[in-house]
C-alpha cells in the first residue's frame, strides 16, 4: 500500500512537471459540498490534482525588545494601507503611457496630462492625507519598487523637470526624498519579505 503511494506520488509529480496532466475533471466532496478539480487516470485509480499556491518560508524572526516585535507588527500594518495605492499608481502609470502613445499632437498630449492630473489629485488627495509621514515614505520606496522608477524620475517625465525639482523641494522640507529608492536586499529587506507574505496572503 505505502509503495503503491509513493508510486502514484512520484507519477503525479512527474506530469505536473511535464505538463502531461489529463484533461479529465474529478468532483471531490467534503461536508456534501462538491469541488470540480482537473485529475489523471493512473493504474485504474483516478486521481485528483489541485494546485497549490506557493508557500514563501523564511528564517524565523527573533526579536530581542518588545519594542522590535511591535516595529515588525506596524510595517505589516503599513504595507497592507500603503501596497495597493503603490499597485494603482503602478497600473495607471502604465495606461497613462500607453494612451500617450495614441496621441500624435503634443498639444493634445499635455491637455491630457493636466486632466489626469487634476483627476489624480481629486482620487488620491483624501487617502494620501490619512497616510502617517512614515507611511507617505514608504509609499514612496513601494512606487519605486513597483514601477522600477523613482517619485522624481515619474513626475520629471510627465510634468517636465522644472515640477520635479520643485515637488522634490516641497518634500524635502517634510523629510521626505521623491528620488528614494527600494533596496529590497539592504535597508527594505524586512520590508520586502514582509510584501512576499502580505501578497502571498500569509500575514
Amino acid at each position: 500500500m505505502i509503495r503503491r503511494f509513493a508510486i502514484s506520488f512520484f507519477m503525479l509529480t512527474l506530469c505536473i512537471q511535464l505538463s502531461c496532466l489529463a484533461q479529465n475533471e474529478t468532483s471531490t466532496s467534503q461536508s456534501g459540498q462538491m469541488y470540480i478539480t482537473r485529475g489523471f487516470v493512473y493504474q485504474g485509480d483516478t486521481i485528483p490534482w489541485i494546485q497549490l499556491r506557493t508557500v514563501h518560508v523564511f528564517k524565523e524572526l527573533k526579536f530581542k525588545k518588545k519594542k522590535d516585535y511591535e516595529q515588525y507588527e506596524r510595517l505589516i500594518r503599513d504595507v497592507k494601507k500603503v501596497l495597493p495605492i503603490a499597485n494603482e499608481v503602478n497600473s495607471a502609470i502604465i495606461e497613462t503611457y500607453e494612451y500617450l502613445q495614441t496621441i500624435p499632437n503634443e498639444k493634445e498630449r499635455k491637455r491630457h496630462i493636466k486632466d489626469l492630473e487634476k483627476g489624480i489629485k481629486q482620487q488620491y488627495t483624501p487617502r494620501l492625507k490619512k497616510l502617517t509621514t512614515r507611511q507617505g515614505k514608504l509609499l514612496i520606496r513601494l512606487i519605486d519598487r513597483q514601477s522600477n522608477q523613482t517619485t522624481y524620475d515619474l513626475v520629471k517625465a510627465f510634468l517636465g523637470s522644472f515640477r520635479a525639482t520643485t515637488y522634490q523641494i516641497f518634500a524635502s522640507m517634510f523629510g521626505f526624498s521623491l528620488k528614494k529608492h527600494y533596496d529590497p536586499e539592504g535597508d527594505d529587506a524586512l520590508t520586502e519579505r514582509v510584501i512576499i507574505l502580505v501578497e502571498n496572503g500569509q500575514v
